[in-house]
C-alpha cells in the first residue's frame, strides 16, 4: 500500500510531538542528594567583592524529580544564584531527571566597609517540591575581622598560661561556635575602643586563676554585644552567652565598657562552687560600665568581690543585681529594670543574700550601697529581696539610696522611696530629669569625684551614676 507524502508528514510530526510533549513520571516522595550540605566562603573581604561557589545536585530516584529553587532570603539576601545555567534567586519546577544531576552556583557580594551589615551573612538554598523540603546552607564573613572560633570542644583559647595578651582595636574580634577562654594564669588585656562581637551561644570565660583588663576610656568604650547588628535584632536580648569570671590570684578590672543583649551580661564565681573551703576573694573591680538588655540577670555572682562605682544595669529579664555571698561594695550605681518584653520579669531588680540559690551553703557576706538607686516596674512595689542565713553574720547597708522597696529597717539609712524621673528608662537612658528626687540628695566624700559622663560630683552629689546637669 502506498501512502500519501502529506500523510507521512504528519504521522511523524504526532510522534515527535507525543514523545516531545511526554509528562515525566515524578517521584514527590525521593529526596535529593547534595555534594555538600554548606557552603562557606572563606574569603576575607577588603575591598568591595564577590565570589562564587558550587554544588552538585543529584536525584537517586529512579523516576524524575521537579522542584522549586530559591533563595530563603529572597530579595533581600546577600546571595545570588544559579541553576544549571539559569540565573535567577527564585526558580519553579526545576526538572531533575531520574539518575542524573544538576549544578547550583551560588555568588556573594558583600562591602566590608558597611557597618551596618552582619559580620556573618547566612542564608540557605532551598529545595521544594509538594512533600520535601531540603536546604543547603550559605555562611559568608560580611565585615574584616579578628576572627575567633572554637574547636570540636567549644573552647577557643586566646590567652594561655603564663601568656599576657592584648587585643587592640585595629579590627574587631568575632567569637564564634563556642568559649574565647582566658587560661589559668593567662592574661587578656583590651585596649580601648575595642569591639568583641559574639555569634549565638557564644561568650568570653576568664578561667581559674586567669585575669581579665578591660582598659576602655569615657570617649573610647569597650563593646561586648552579639554579631547581629541589624535593627531588629536591638530587641533580641539573648543574642550571646555572658563574660563569665571565676576567681582569680589577681584583681580583674573592667573600666568603660558597654555589654550589651546576652544571656548574662556577668557572672563572677569560684570554681566548682564554695565546697566548704576558704575562697580568696580577690577583687573585681568594675567602674563606668553600662550591663543592658540581658535575657537573664545583669550581674550575677556567688562568694565573689565586687566594687562597682558609676554603673548603670538596666533591663535584664530577671534581676538587674543577682549578689550572693561575699563582699560587695556599690557606690553611685544605677539600676533601672524596665524589662517588659515576654515573659515579664518576676525577680526583683536586686537580690541580696549571704548564702546561694545554686549551692546553699552561708559564707559571712559584707555589703554596702552607697548613692544608689534601685527601681523598676514590679507592681508589687518592691524591687529589692534580702535572702539572709542566720548561721553566719551578714552586714549589708543602703546608706543614702533611692529605692523601690518597703523594706524598712536599720539597714537602710536616709534612703528615699521616690520615683528616679529618669529621662527616658524605656530606651535605657537613665540620665535625671529635671523633676528627680535624687538630686543633691547623696552622701559627699565617698571618694568619687566624677559621674559615668565625665562630670564632676559637686559637694552634694546627686544619687546614681549621673549628675543632673543645668
Amino acid at each position: 500500500m502506498k501512502h500519501h507524502p502529506l500523510y507521512l508528514t504528519v504521522l511523524l510530526l504526532l510522534v515527535l510531538c507525543g514523545n516531545a510533549c511526554r509528562k515525566p513520571n515524578l517521584d514527590d516522595n525521593a529526596r535529593l542528594w547534595f555534594s555538600t550540605s554548606s557552603i562557606t566562603f572563606d574569603t576575607v573581604f577588603t575591598t568591595l567583592g564577590s565570589t562564587t561557589r558550587y554544588f552538585t545536585v543529584y536525584n537517586p530516584s529512579e523516576q524524575d524529580i521537579k522542584v522549586d529553587v530559591y533563595l530563603a532570603g529572597g530579595n533581600s539576601s546577600y546571595y545570588s544564584i544559579n541553576v544549571n545555567g539559569v540565573a535567577g534567586n527564585q526558580q519553579r519546577d526545576v526538572l531533575i531527571p531520574a539518575k542524573d544531576s544538576i549544578f547550583v552556583f551560588a555568588k556573594v557580594t558583600i562591602n566590608p566597609g558597611n557597618q551596618n551589615q552582619p559580620f556573618l551573612i547566612c542564608d540557605s538554598i532551598i529545595f521544594k517540591n509538594s512533600k520535601i523540603d531540603q536546604q543547603v546552607r550559605l555562611t559568608a564573613f560580611g565585615q574584616d575581622a579578628h576572627f575567633i572560633v572554637a574547636n570540636s570542644s567549644g573552647l577557643a583559647i586566646v590567652a594561655h598560661e603564663h601568656e599576657n595578651i592584648t587585643w587592640h582595636n585595629d579590627k574587631p574580634y568575632v567569637v564564634m561556635g563556642g568559649w574565647a577562654v582566658v587560661d589559668s594564669l593567662g592574661t587578656l588585656n583590651i585596649d580601648p575602643g575595642t569591639r568583641i562581637y559574639f555569634h549565638k551561644g557564644s561568650g568570653l570565660l576568664v578561667w581559674r586563676y586567669g585575669n581579665i583588663h578591660v582598659n576602655g576610656t569615657r570617649a573610647q568604650p569597650v563593646i561586648f554585644r552579639g554579631d547581629r547588628l541589624e535593627p531588629q535584632y536591638e530587641t533580641d536580648y539573648n543574642q550571646w552567652d555572658r563574660i563569665w569570671i571565676l576567681e582569680g590570684n589577681e584583681e580583674n578590672t573592667i573600666d568603660y565598657a558597654i555589654i550589651t543583649n546576652s544571656y548574662v551580661g556577668l557572672q563572677i564565681e569560684p570554681w566548682g562552687g564554695f565546697n566548704n573551703i576558704t575562697v580568696t576573694l580577690n577583687r573585681n573591680v568594675i567602674t563606668n560600665t553600662i550591663i543592658k538588655n540581658t535575657y537573664n540577670s545583669g550581674i550575677l555572682s556567688r562568694y565573689s568581690n565586687i566594687e562597682a562605682t558609676n554603673c548603670v544595669i538596666g533591663n535584664n529579664g530577671s534581676c538587674s543585681l543577682q549578689l550572693e555571698a561575699g563582699e560587695y561594695d556599690f557606690k553611685h550605681v544605677t539600676v533601672g529594670n524596665y524589662f517588659s518584653t515576654t515573659p515579664a520579669r518576676q525577680n526583683p531588680a536586686l537580690y541580696l543574700s549571704n548564702t546561694t540559690e545554686l549551692y546553699k551553703i552561708p559564707m559571712e557576706t559584707q555589703a554596702s550601697f552607697v548613692n544608689c538607686i534601685v527601681y523598676g516596674n514590679l507592681s508589687s512595689n518592691e524591687e529589692i529581696a534580702i535572702g539572709e542565713n542566720t548561721q553566719v553574720p551578714f552586714n549589708y547597708s543602703f546608706e543614702n539610696c533611692l529605692i523601690k522597696s518597703t523594706l524598712q529597717n536599720e539597714h537602710f539609712i536616709d534612703c528615699e522611696r521616690r520615683e528616679p524621673a529618669f529621662v527616658r528608662p524605656s530606651a535605657n537612658d537613665y540620665h535625671l530629669g529635671v523633676l528627680s528626687y535624687a538630686i543633691e540628695r547623696g552622701k559627699s566624700n565617698i571618694g568619687v569625684s566624677y559621674d559615668l559622663d565625665g562630670n564632676p560630683r559637686v559637694n552634694t552629689p546627686d544619687i546614681g551614676a549621673y549628675e543632673f546637669m543645668r
